[in-house]
């Protein structure tokens, strides 16, 4: 694991390793002149021995100050290095984890909530940030600071410094002790943040919902708990850090005071200069910065490294639903619309019954297909498989004769045009709704999709007509406005294919005719697929399928199907039943 850690990263870090290596080169410099600057004193202070004029006072007072501007700008090159790589890490980051979401199918997201996946591509992305940053930039710090101090006090004199040094250890053990412990911490906190952050973005979706059931207490008391829940393991990593820094700092200064104990012996018995003995003082002052950040660094290595594990979770996700090898590209106008399915089988991963069981069906170039079914028989899972937003198996469903498994994803999903069950708005304005497929498109082409839809005379009746924003997720439109409004997004892209998976089930049954009659011109160039419960709109269709348990049970017209025993007649003459009772 920690391996693996390590080169994620590296691989973070190699687009910028120039940056990085001016940093620690800036670092490099910035611990030589500072290990040479004691040595500067020592020697002054020594000198005053034998005399020192005030022109060679000046002298030394200037070198120092040259010495100490060069470590200054070479130590916030250093910084702007270092920390410039760590921004520029957490941009690309963020660039990967969006740009990877965006080809995980929609299955991922049923597994993994967004608030979760906002706070993985934030906070943690920002714990990351901190880890090839302050923690780099820290490291190399300590690194070169002992590795350049110690050479120098070694030479003032061997038993002083060991003894200085000696305590060391104990402090390295003592980081070890606690690592664990913080790690363990730091990972309760990021996903008790997790959970918060789920929280609050499901209450602010289901406000209404809330409210309608008053239950604002219900959802303030889990907030409550949750919140509590985060306060309690942030204390629990404050209470380690609060127990850790001041222990390292403490075994730190426990070196100086050794130190001075011995070092004043050794002044007495000539074994070092005053000069010296100070110099020592500096080293050992210089150490202790370094070593009490140590215990600011390992936590922010700790949540780095937990971070890292939750960010690379996302993106080693495989999408299911890949391009083929070698794929297949079409031209979208070339497209006929003809869709086959031979032995069509799904199963979802976490069921054994197939939700799709042996479908074998033709629908012709033009032909608007109506599919309805009972609630689970199997609509939806067909509607998603045509598109390949489903892995279905190669060599069991077609469009004009090609293997759908085989094609350019992009030029598929051009070729079909799909209205979900669920109708989503951006929270942009109507205009850019519904042009979201052909974003350059120009009012006229946008009036016409929705005129087909039946939601123009709606527009034009709003204040700002279609410059009017939806709010998020269409929130400020009534479902049927949403769902007629999608349906203008699809028939913007003038696709050969249209599904319309229960795409009108918020339009009364008189409207949801008069827009399939709408389509009617169309039927030339564009293949129509209609999944929905409202029978008197699927009445029109060409033909119907009935699905049940998976399967296609009946086939045939209108007039046909309410002639024969079977599903669709039971479903035939619960909807007129519904009629009359309205």
């Amino acid at each position: 694991m920690a391996n693996s850690r390590l080169k994620a990263i590296r691989t973070y870090l190699r687009p910028h390793w120039k940056m990085v290596s001016l940093g620690i080169l800036s670092l490099f410099l910035v611990n030589i002149v500072s290990a040479y600057l004691p040595l500067l004193i020592s020697n002054s202070i020594d000198q005053l021995k034998i005399g020192f004029s005030f022109s060679e006072l000046s002298h030394q007072a200037i070198i120092l100050l040259i010495l100490a501007s060069l470590m200054w700008g070479m130590r916030m090159l250093s910084r702007i290095m270092i920390f410039g790589a760590g921004r520029q890490v957490e941009f690309d980051l963020k660039q990967n984890i969006f740009q990877h979401l965006l080809t995980l199918e929609p299955s991922y997201f049923s597994n993994v909530s967004s608030g979760d996946l906002i706070n993985r591509a934030t906070s943690d992305v920002d714990n990351v940030r901190r880890l090839v940053g302050f923690v780099v930039l820290s490291f190399v710090n300590i690194i070169f600071a002992y590795g350049f101090t110690f050479p120098f006090m070694l030479n003032i004199n061997v038993p002083l410094t060991l003894m200085a040094i000696s305590v060391y250890p104990l402090m390295i053990i003592t980081v070890q002790l606690f690592s664990g412990k913080m790690r363990d911490s730091q990972l309760q906190v990021q996903e008790s943040l997790s959970e918060l952050s789920e929280l609050v973005q499901e209450d602010i979706s289901g406000i209404s919902l809330i409210k309608i059931y008053a239950q604002e207490e219900q959802e303030r008391t889990a907030f409550r708990r949750k919140n509590q829940k985060l306060l309690k393991a942030n204390l629990k990593l404050a209470q380690i850090r609060n127990l850790l820094f001041p222990m390292i700092e403490g075994i730190s200064y426990i070196g100086l005071l050794i130190l001075l104990w011995l070092g004043t012996e050794a002044i007495a018995r000539g074994e070092i200069t005053v000069g010296n003995f100070v110099a020592l003082i500096l080293y050992v002052e210089k150490l202790v910065f370094p070593t009490a950040l140590l215990g600011f660094t390992i936590t922010a290595f700790q949540r780095g490294e937990v971070s890292i594990d939750r960010i690379e979770s996302i993106i080693l996700a495989e999408a299911k639903v890949k391009n083929h090898e070698t794929p297949i590209n079409l031209n979208t106008e070339e497209i006929r619309g003809k869709i086959t399915a031979r032995n069509l089988t799904y199963n979802y991963p976490d069921s054994k019954v197939p939700a799709l069981n042996n479908l074998n069906f033709t629908i012709q170039p033009g032909e608007t297909i109506a599919i309805v079914g009972s609630i689970g028989s199997g609509k939806s899972t067909l509607a998603n498989a045509l598109p390949r937003l489903l892995d279905v198996a190669p060599g069991q469903l077609f469009i004009d004769g090609y293997d759908i498994t085989q094609l350019s994803l992009p030029d598929l999903r051009k070729a079909i045009a799909y209205v979900p069950q669920e109708s989503f708005l951006f929270s942009t304005t109507i205009k850019n709704n519904i042009r979201y497929g052909e974003p350059l498109e120009e009012t006229a082409e946008i009036e016409y999709a929705a005129k087909q839809a039946q939601i123009h005379p709606e527009i034009i009746n709003f204040p700002k007509k279609y410059e009017t924003m939806v709010g998020e997720r269409g929130i400020t439109l009534s479902g049927g406005q949403r769902q007629r409004t999608s349906l203008a997004r699809a028939l913007m892209i003038d696709s050969p294919v249209l599904i319309l998976d229960d795409a009108l089930s918020s339009v009364d049954n008189e409207t949801a005719t008069e827009i399939l009659n709408n389509l009617s011109p169309e039927r030339d160039k564009r293949t129509v697929i209609f999944i929905s419960h409202q029978l008197s709109a699927a009445a029109n269709s060409d033909r119907i399928l009935v699905m049940d348990q998976g399967k296609i049970v009946q086939s045939g017209t209108h007039d046909e199907l309410v002639e024969q025993d079977g599903l669709y007649q039971s479903l035939w003459q619960q909807h007129r039943l519904k009629e009359v009772l309205n």
